[in-house]
């Protein structure tokens, strides 16, 4: 029962975290949920059990989903470290832990080698976006050299023979990529060094 209690506790905890980080009173709070402030209260408190419908009621005042409220604390190491491919001259952080809304990852790259040959381009279903962060990025796109500097960005359908490097020394990026571009353009099968 200690879980179940911890997960109650977790509840309660965000309910009342969300609450007044909107800036909402508990008669705020009441009326969107259309519940009595005194119930809030006692559900926040713990002084009182928390129905389906309540919990419901809730989240839809709270704007998050029933998952949201309930899902149970991971106990995840919250360090993202990077992975280095020395072959290919990038370093990566990966910056979301799973697919974001669309199926997307989003992850930092460090960039120290120049693109392929063209004869090594790629493509993929999807599209692929980056900024640069740092340093500049030869993006070969089909038969084209674009030149991408710093605080510049590049969006491209990847059914186009793609690849990307650093021009002139190291290059950051911080990419979003599909899961066809993330399976091509970072190694995420790899440990960590």
């Amino acid at each position: 029962m200690k879980q179940d209690d911890d997960v109650d506790a977790l509840v309660r905890s965000r309910i009342r975290g969300l609450r007044t980080a909107l800036g909402w009173s508990l008669d705020d709070f009441a009326a969107r949920c259309h519940m009595s402030p005194s119930t809030l209260s006692r559900i926040e408190t713990g002084h009182r059990r928390i129905g389906l419908d309540q919990l419901t009621a809730i989240a839809r005042a709270l704007g998050v989903t029933l998952d949201q409220l309930v899902e149970s604390v991971a106990d995840e190491d919250v360090v993202i470290r990077p992975v280095h491919d020395p072959a290919r001259g990038v370093t990566t952080w990966m910056l979301s832990r799973e697919d974001g809304p669309h199926g997307v990852t989003v992850a930092r790259m460090r960039i120290v080698k120049p693109p392929p040959r063209r004869d090594a381009l790629k493509v993929h279903p999807g599209h692929d976006w980056f900024t640069v962060l740092s340093g500049t990025v030869l993006l070969l796109l089909g038969e084209r050299t674009i030149t991408v500097e710093t605080g510049q960005a590049a969006a491209f359908s990847t059914m186009i023979p793609h690849a990307f490097g650093a021009k002139d020394g190291p290059a950051e990026i911080l990419a979003v990529l599909d899961h066809d571009g993330r399976r091509i353009h970072l190694l995420t099968e790899r440990p960590a060094d």
